[in-house]
């Protein structure tokens, strides 16, 4: 009896300390690492008494099943969560049933509640990895039909991404949602032949029709939060701020990126806030998650803004009001490079 639930316990602290690194180490969430580390040693924390039995039963090289598994390879990141995830709910499980009994110092209620405070973690663990592999980075085009004239949304999709775009986002405050919905469906297909991201401006429910790889919000849109639970979890989500205060609610809200701007004067947005390469700064100081600096933002001061903090720089007139869109794109994109 001893043998299994110290075989079961070695599993849950093996498992969880395997999800605890990878929110620490590669999605950088202070949040969701602390709250993995305070269930492992909570549950691993028992009495010394127990600790030496466990290890006097303990027979690895006698364990018929020890060496009997086949090592199963895993396609990628969020596989791996999701398996280790599963065999520490495996594990909780039998030791939650066997501490039942009465010769086993252990109490039942602890694992249960572990067990489905791990559930949630999973979700949430497998979401927050599921969108890094989508994080926003490099030059992100705002296509603005507007902006475009007579020109091709999908052609100069293709002469932006040419150029080096990483992101494209559709945004389109006048015509009606039938012809901006065939928008974004043209657009989301170019972006996914070049494996690009697809960004919809506003609309949650275009978003979700076309397919789109996240959803923009700005002022007096959708609250984050309330976004956040309407869409699926593998969709990024990003929000426009102004100040470190509203960046720092955005973060807490769920977002997955922030658009800071203006940063520089713009007239592709009229009464736009000039916040500066200061606040900018300041917010990259205080938050993890990716930041879109936007606004006025050209070859001439693309380098002072990624400098500044930026991981991306969002930019319409300076790529979709040049003649020739691919190149500067590639001029922007080059410039980016200084980080």
């Amino acid at each position: 009896m001893l043998r299994l639930i110290d075989a079961n316990l070695n599993r849950i602290s093996e498992g969880l300390r395997l999800l605890e690194d990878v929110a620490r180490f590669i999605l950088n969430d202070a949040r969701i690492s602390a709250e993995l580390k305070s269930l492992r040693h909570e549950l691993l924390g028992e009495d010394t008494s127990l600790q030496k039995e466990l290890l006097s039963a303990r027979d690895s090289a006698g364990d018929v099943a020890a060496f009997a598994e086949e090592e199963t390879r895993r396609d990628d990141l969020p596989t791996i969560l999701i398996a280790n995830a599963r065999r520490v709910q495996e594990s909780l499980r039998v030791v939650e049933e066997f501490a039942k009994l009465p010769d086993i110092a252990l109490d039942p209620e602890k694992f249960k509640k572990a067990r489905f405070a791990l559930y949630e973690l999973e979700r949430k663990l497998t979401a927050r990895l599921l969108r890094h592999e989508k994080r926003i980075a490099g030059l992100y085009v705002i296509i603005d039909p507007e902006v475009l004239g007579d020109r091709s949304e999908a052609d100069v999709c293709h002469q932006a991404i040419r150029g080096g775009a990483k992101a494209i986002q559709l945004r389109d405050k006048h015509r009606g949602k039938e012809e901006i919905l065939a928008a974004a469906k043209r657009l989301k297909e170019v972006c996914t032949q070049y494996d690009v991201l697809f960004i919809m401006n506003d609309y949650l429910d275009i978003a979700l029709a076309s397919g789109a790889d996240g959803l923009h919000l700005g002022p007096g849109d959708l609250p984050i939060s309330a976004a956040r639970q309407l869409l699926p979890i593998d969709k990024i989500l990003g929000c426009s701020t102004t100040t470190l205060k509203e960046a720092l609610q955005a973060e807490a809200d769920g977002a997955d990126y922030i658009a800071v701007g203006s940063i520089y004067p713009t007239s592709s947005k009229a009464g736009a806030i000039v916040v500066g390469l200061e606040t900018l700064r300041q917010i990259r100081e205080a938050i993890s998650i990716p930041i879109v600096a936007i606004g006025g933002i050209d070859e001439t001061n693309a380098a002072a803004a990624i400098e500044a903090g930026a991981d991306s720089l969002a930019v319409i007139s300076a790529v979709l009001g040049a003649k020739d869109v691919e190149e500067a794109a590639r001029k922007l994109a080059k410039r980016m490079e200084v980080r």
